[in-house]
């Protein structure tokens, strides 16, 4: 007769979970050039798989087809606009710099007198002015100085490494035509490990985050590319120079979620110093149209993309940004939706809490 086998064999339990952990690690390790790549091509499918599949129904339903055209579009939407911002702004350094030292050379204009009387800043935004102005040229370059210096220094240490960023699109560009042609298997797969986790309910979070992912994608993404667009349409019709360098900062600094206003409200400061007034006041009066959009297309964006609290999706853009970088402008989100929503149907459903009672 064999010796009996012990139930529970608690040293076979023990190396088996290291076992396991020893291989999730060395995944990991192999893996995490592309994992970056690989989030980054997950969000963009996720958030355009409606058009891919608009594209296929178009084409004679060949998803081989559809996968071209989409891969090529977001190369020349995405992945091109992006590339060309960064470059940009890397070889116009040095005119920056340029700019901000004939400025320093000449002083600072006088304020004009109608922007004391704005409501609330103006009084006190004269007055910084007049202080900054007072101390001349040296005063100004003593102030100004070390904060630009530190900005540009800090660009070029965390853009200057163009070719990586391009490898790195490119890169993000080929898994996501993969996972075009493969979405559906991925998809289920996915959908398999999460029910398998967690039911009904882990499912429902997979396809909540799915959701997630295209409402940021559209109201954030969309709604940048749009306040730019026309912000730089603004800046190139009044004639402030380096119209398309101002537009890309645009583009990034929408996409961080500060704003086009910041580089319209220094355009305007810009053409009221050179006394072009007229261009002055109608770029202003752009600046506060371009600059509400966003309070308008951004939400209707979001809420088309998924059924959640607008406040939730901004919170989750914002406090993302701050945690992971550009990338947590969608893991943000996608996170506090599907926390919200377990949370929710954990509280208000009464199955789950007459089990938990019985057990």
């Amino acid at each position: 007769m064999n010796p009996t086998v012990p139930t529970h064999d608690l040293p076979r339990l023990v190396f088996g979970v290291i076992a396991i952990l020893l291989l999730l690690t060395a995944s990991f390790w192999i893996l995490s050039p592309f994992l970056l790549p690989l989030v980054w091509a997950t969000m963009i499918a996720v958030a355009t798989w409606p058009m891919l599949l608009g594209a296929e129904k178009h084409l004679r339903h060949s998803r081989t087809l559809a996968v071209l055209v989409m891969t090529a579009a977001l190369l020349m939407v995405l992945i091109v606009p992006l590339v060309l911002a960064v470059v940009t702004i890397l070889q116009n350094i040095d005119a920056m710099k340029g700019w901000i030292g004939q400025l320093v050379a000449e002083g600072l204009p006088p304020l004009p007198a109608w922007v004391g009387s704005l409501p609330l800043v103006g009084e006190k935004a004269a007055a910084m002015w007049a202080e900054a102005a007072a101390g001349g040229p040296a005063g100004l370059s003593a102030k100004v100085a070390p904060y630009v210096n530190k900005i540009l220094a800090w660009f070029v240490h965390n853009a200057g490494g163009v070719g990586l960023i391009i490898v790195q699109l490119l890169l993000t560009l080929i898994l996501t035509a993969i996972l075009y042609a493969q979405g559906e298997t991925a998809a289920l797969g996915i959908r398999q490990f999460f029910h398998r986790l967690g039911g009904e309910r882990g499912e429902a979070a997979v396809i909540l985050a799915g959701k997630a992912i295209r409402a940021v994608a559209m109201g954030i993404v969309v709604t940048a590319l749009i306040q730019s667009l026309l912000g730089g349409i603004g800046l190139w019709v009044t004639g402030v120079p380096g119209a398309a360098l101002l537009t890309a900062i645009m583009f990034l600094l929408a996409i961080a979620q500060i704003g086009v206003v910041p580089v319209l409200a220094l355009a305007v400061g810009w053409l009221f110093w050179k006394k072009f007034t007229m261009w002055a006041i109608a770029l202003l009066v752009w600046t506060v149209i371009v600059g509400s959009l966003d309070n308008v297309i951004r939400p209707i964006l979001i809420r088309k993309g998924a059924d959640l609290p607008l406040l939730l999706i901004l919170a989750g853009v914002i406090g993302g940004l701050v945690a992971f970088g550009i990338i947590g402008l969608f893991v943000g989100p996608v996170v506090l939706a599907v926390s919200y929503t377990l949370i929710k149907q954990w509280v208000t459903n009464p199955m789950l809490t007459e089990s938990a009672s019985a057990d």
